[in-house]
């Protein structure tokens, strides 16, 4: 397969590839990246990659481009079908493959798509994918004499089998599951009916055009119907799940939302109560509450950087029980095999929580700041990383504890915290603020915000 002279340089991100279809991510790049793959794998001595899809409607097309490029260069390909993201991880494990990719746009609008890919192990991120970019533009592509070959399994009842073997949950529950179109809604259902729940469902049929809400429950507007739900039902709990089901969201019955660092809290504390003293990992923007409850329940606390390829190679670093990232991304690595995974995350909740008469005082309960939610300062392309480097030297911010910069700057004062970093996927400046009351957080915000317009004067700050 001859490679792509013209392929678009900015589908390849820092995470993993992504574009939309037909403009950035045509057919041909797709049949390159595939051939690099196949090439990479053949380096790396993998003879077989495992390839799923989630349910977009440029998935099926996509798909047929990378199977044909990676088996022309004589590696075989095992199609696992229409499956959420985290299915095909677990396939790489089942398999015993290693690798694989996963045909997805994630939250993305429809028109987009992109690949996830794990190769010998890990997750290829960074460096590894601009490699691959490279690979395709200097045509380091293996033609082999020998085509690979291509064979469709059906992993779901193995995925399904493994999960409902390792989760007990204490008592039946009746939840409420809203898979936002997304392809979670081809196996959640399922999952938590054999699991002994009662599941009410929204928006669980697969639908790439996401006619109902936005499939991201890291926002609070996709969140609406699945709390109106649980006001009009008798269900005691609420699950959504992301375009490709590896992120979870969670709601109380009182329709209160659970966001991610909080769901860390719960799961640190029973991950630690089975493994004392170890290792628990989180990223840069996450509740500084988060820290002290994780020494409390006599764990060790780790600060990341965001990023499910970055947190899930420290974890792999570390071999720690458990990561979790502030976007919903949470890692199992204790009875799971340490990728991110929606589902098997709310299995987990649900077996926990089971154990309570009220799973929402449970929830409800977890310690909780005054904080915003995500926030974004837009940029010119490249400008969100020269100003956050700049903030890092020249920022002065009075009264902080601590200044950390593993990942942007994270002030850390005695009554809240602030953070700046910059997107690795959109050009924008990343903003979160916490605080013990509203004026703590409005003052480091002020402080935030004129360290900023220091530097950029025509900034439109994302909060007043």
């Amino acid at each position: 397969m001859a490679h792509v002279v013209g392929i678009d340089r900015s589908i390849f991100k820092a995470y993993d590839i992504r574009g939309i279809v037909d403009r950035a991510l045509t057919h041909s790049a797709v049949g390159s990246i595939g051939a690099a793959l196949g090439s990479l794998a053949s380096e790396n001595g993998v003879k077989c990659l495992a390839v799923g899809r989630d349910g977009r409607l440029s998935g099926p097309a996509l798909r047929d481009a990378l199977i044909e490029g990676i088996v022309s260069t004589g590696a075989d390909v095992i199609d696992i079908g229409m499956v959420p993201t985290p299915v095909l991880y677990f396939a790489t494990h089942d398999l015993k493959t290693g690798s694989g990719v996963s045909i997805t746009g994630s939250h993305n609008p429809p028109e987009y798509n992109g690949l996830k890919m794990m190769m010998a192990g890990a997750t290829l991120h960074g460096d590894g994918i601009q490699a691959l970019r490279q690979r395709i533009e200097e045509n380091r592509i293996i033609v082999a004499q020998r085509r690979g070959q291509s064979r469709a399994v059906d992993v779901v009842p193995a995925y399904l089998d493994t999960i409902t073997a390792d989760v007990k949950l204490a008592r039946p529950m009746k939840i409420a599951i809203d898979c936002g179109n997304g392809v979670a809604g081809a196996v959640a259902p399922e999952l938590y009916r054999r699991l002994g729940c009662d599941v009410v469902e929204l928006f669980t049929e697969v639908d790439g055009t996401f006619p109902n809400h936005h499939p991201d429950p890291a926002h609070p507007e996709n969140l609406q119907d699945l709390i109106r739900c649980l006001g009009e039902t008798d269900a005691e709990i609420g699950l959504a799940f992301d375009g490709d089901g590896d992120r979870l969201g969670v709601v109380t019955k009182d329709g209160q939302i659970i966001y991610p660092d909080r769901q860390i809290m719960l799961f640190a504390a029973d991950v630690l109560a089975h493994n004392p003293g170890s290792e628990i990992i989180f990223d840069v923007k996450c509740t500084r509450l988060l820290a002290p409850w994780i020494r409390q329940h006599g764990g060790r606390a780790t600060m990341w950087r965001t990023g499910h390829s970055l947190i899930k190679a420290k974890l792999k670093e570390t071999n720690a029980p458990f990561a979790g990232e502030m976007s919903g991304h949470l890692f199992f690595n204790d009875r799971w095999p340490g990728f991110d995974d929606g589902l098997y995350a709310g299995a987990r909740l649900l077996e926990l929580v089971s154990r309570h008469a009220d799973p929402s005082a449970v929830l409800n309960g977890l310690p909780a700041a005054i904080n915003t939610p995500e926030l974004q300062l837009k940029t010119a392309e490249g400008e969100n990383f020269s100003l956050v480097e700049r903030l890092k030297a020249e920022g002065e911010f009075a009264g902080a504890q601590e200044i950390i910069t593993i990942d942007g700057v994270r002030v850390e004062y005695a009554d809240g915290f602030g953070l700046a970093r910059p997107s690795n996927t959109t050009p924008t400046v990343v903003m979160r603020f916490e605080g013990d009351d509203m004026a703590a957080l409005e003052r480091i915000q002020r402080s935030f915000g004129a360290q900023i317009l220091k530097i950029k004067p025509d900034a439109l700050l994302p909060f007043a």
